[in-house]
């Protein structure tokens, strides 16, 4: 299936495909983090009408319903945006003073300005991860910030 993803600038990505029934439909991830589920009439392309409103919780439950390693990896997609923003993983390895811990013990976002935006966990993808989400060896963590701020992260994590 041909996925087209569109920039919205100061919005943030649309994804858009035609469905097996030839309907047009988008999804719009906003950078607040709010999605909107859209369907484009036939008789006007450029018209879509919303179908459903989720905030970011309700999003996430969808998305690990549906499958969620598909929009981790568009992350990435969201720094395209901002010129000096970049994506990177930082893999929590054994023996990390935060192997165990809560997420929001590390105080990344506070310490270094980046944010975690997914952690990876075998085949488990959670996006838009809790502060209280404990952190375990081998999880992978999505980092988006600047050079300097996901550098600090991997120090923070890596102790």
């Amino acid at each position: 299936m041909d996925v087209t993803e569109v920039l919205l600038p100061g919005v943030g990505l649309r994804y858009e495909f035609t469905n097996h029934r030839g309907d047009r439909v988008g999804v719009v991830a906003r950078r607040s983090g709010d999605f909107e589920l859209v369907v484009y009439g036939a008789t006007d392309p450029d018209e879509g009408r919303p179908v459903l409103q989720l905030n970011d919780e309700e999003a996430d439950t969808v998305a690990e319903i549906l499958g969620a390693p598909r929009i981790a990896e568009r992350f990435a997609d969201l720094t395209k945006e901002v010129p000096g923003l970049l994506s990177a993983q930082v893999a929590v390895g054994t023996g990390s003073a935060y192997d165990g811990r809560p997420l929001g013990a590390t105080r990344a976002r506070t310490r270094t300005g980046a944010s975690v935006v997914a952690i990876v966990r075998g085949e488990e993808v959670i996006v838009s991860p809790i502060p209280q989400e404990n952190l375990h060896a081998g999880d992978v963590l999505v980092v988006i910030g600047t050079h300097e701020g996901i550098a600090g992260v991997e120090q923070i994590i890596r102790g």
